[in-house]
């Protein structure tokens, strides 16, 4: 337990952080599944958009510092590989 103001304030601005923090890798982690459902969905523009919506998301937890940004850079060049794995299966 924290012994001084500065500590419980210190304390309480933690837990909301944590909070949001967690509501925010929630999110980017629900919008990669949309994308990977849509991949194994063989809709390829769906993919394609889905993909489109889920990486202003996930660059803007990387500016925010909830991830880091080589994870980020990772998330994306994977999702971007399956679909263009995608689009050469159906040429």
């Amino acid at each position: 337990m924290a012994n001084t103001k500065s500590a419980e304030k210190a304390a309480r601005q933690a837990e909301k952080r944590r909070a949001r923090n967690v509501a925010l890798r929630s999110r980017m982690r629900t919008a990669i599944r949309k994308v990977l459902r849509a991949i194994a969905s063989g809709d390829k523009q769906n993919a394609e958009a889905t993909y489109r919506a889920a990486m202003p998301l996930i660059d803007s937890l990387v500016n925010k510092g909830v991830i880091h940004r080589n994870k980020a850079a990772r998330h994306k060049s994977r999702l971007a590989a399956r679909i263009r794995a995608m689009q050469a299966q159906a040429s």
